[in-house]
C-alpha cells in the first residue's frame, strides 16, 4: 500500500522560508503525479503544487506563483516544496498527496497525515 510521510512544516514569521518533504514508500501506475494541497479549517482545499513523477513537469496555484518551487528526488522517493516569501495568508495544513492528475486536492488517490504550516505578521 502506498504511503506519504511528511516533514517540515513549523512556524515563521512573513517573509520567511519553509521547505516541505514527502517521501513516498512506492511509485506505481497511480502516482504518476505528487503534490501538495491545503486546507483552512471551514474553507475548501486550494491546490498548491504538484509535479510528474515521471516527466518532471510542474504546476502551481495562482497564489504562491513565483514563491513556492516543487520539486523532486526520485532516488529518495521525496518530493519537496520550497516555500519562500511567505505570507500570513500561507497559514494551513499542508498534505501531501499522490495520483494519476494534475489536479490533487480533489483527485489524489493518496495524501499524508498533514503537516501545519503557520506564517505570523
Amino acid at each position: 500500500q502506498v504511503q506519504l510521510v511528511e516533514s517540515g512544516g513549523g512556524s515563521v514569521q512573513a517573509g520567511g522560508s519553509l521547505r516541505l518533504s514527502c517521501t513516498i514508500s512506492q511509485y506505481t501506475d497511480r502516482t504518476n503525479f505528487m503534490g501538495w494541497f491545503r486546507q483552512v479549517s471551514g474553507k475548501e482545499r486550494e491546490g498548491v503544487a504538484t509535479i510528474s513523477t515521471t516527466f518532471g513537469g510542474t504546476l502551481y496555484g495562482d497564489s504562491v506563483k513565483g514563491r513556492f518551487t516543487i520539486s523532486q528526488d526520485k532516488s529518495k522517493h521525496t518530493v519537496y516544496l520550497q516555500m519562500n516569501s511567505l505570507l500570513p495568508e500561507d497559514t494551513a495544513m499542508y498534505y501531501c498527496a499522490a495520483g494519476d492528475m494534475w489536479e490533487l486536492a480533489s483527485t489524489s488517490r493518496y495524501r499524508g497525515q498533514g503537516t501545519q504550516v503557520t506564517v505570523s505578521s
